[in-house]
């Protein structure tokens, strides 16, 4: 999907639910990053220069629909993650469009994104998938702020479904372009160390998480 071009496809939620049960990482020049607290994170070199990173594991003790539930729950990650500057979402056209600011370490400049993100449960070889699709876009309700970078280039899968015990296995994909100069020690901190440890903080609001 193109930003602003409307819903995502059928095959898109569909290649998330497949991913989950086979990884593709064959094929092209995909790297294990790092393995650590039960997820393994791998990284392709773009043609831009620019990484792209899949993510897979189990996060235990956290059930799929929770996960998922928590996940969509912006007010309530404000509560939990401690990068969010300003997070909320609006309808548009039947879409929901989210205003995302992320913090950014002194003294870079904050980073902001506008994206469209669907949610669906989805029946793949008989399993219950849980997948959350975002995208950047442009839209004009949600004009550039003076010292903060607007992220134009967003893109995010996530794929949840049962472990058989009670937790989730999940897979993620995650690409940006964050602009501006930012030192590569920043970028492979946020890969090595502020996946798994979102993830991990995730699996804490799950257990602190009261459906409203």
């Amino acid at each position: 999907m193109e930003p602003g071009a409307g819903a995502f496809s059928e095959e898109q939620f569909r290649e998330a639910c497949a991913e989950l049960q086979r990884p593709a990482l064959s094929g092209a020049a995909w790297e294990l990053l790092v393995e650590t607290q039960g997820i393994s994170v791998y990284r392709l070199l773009d043609q831009t220069g620019l990484y792209a990173y899949k993510v897979f594991g189990v996060l235990e003790d956290c059930l799929p629909d929770l996960l998922a539930d928590v996940y969509m729950d912006l007010a309530y990650r404000k509560q939990w993650d401690q990068y969010v500057k300003e997070l909320y979402e609006k309808e548009r056209n039947g879409e929901t469009v989210v205003y995302w600011q992320v913090k950014y370490p002194f003294p870079m400049s904050n980073r902001d994104y506008v994206y469209v993100r669907q949610r669906r449960e989805l029946d793949f070889e008989g399993r219950k998938v849980h997948v959350i699709l975002a995208q950047s876009t442009s839209e004009p309700q949600f004009p550039e702020k003076s010292g903060v970078i607007r992220v134009k280039q967003y893109k995010q899968s996530l794929a949840i479904q049962s472990d058989g015990k009670k937790g989730s296995k999940v897979f993620m994909y995650y690409f940006d372009n964050p602009g501006g100069q930012i030192p590569s020690w920043v970028v492979n901190w946020a890969a090595k160390n502020g996946v798994p440890n979102f993830l991990k903080d995730m699996v804490k609001a799950c257990q602190n998480y009261r459906r409203t």
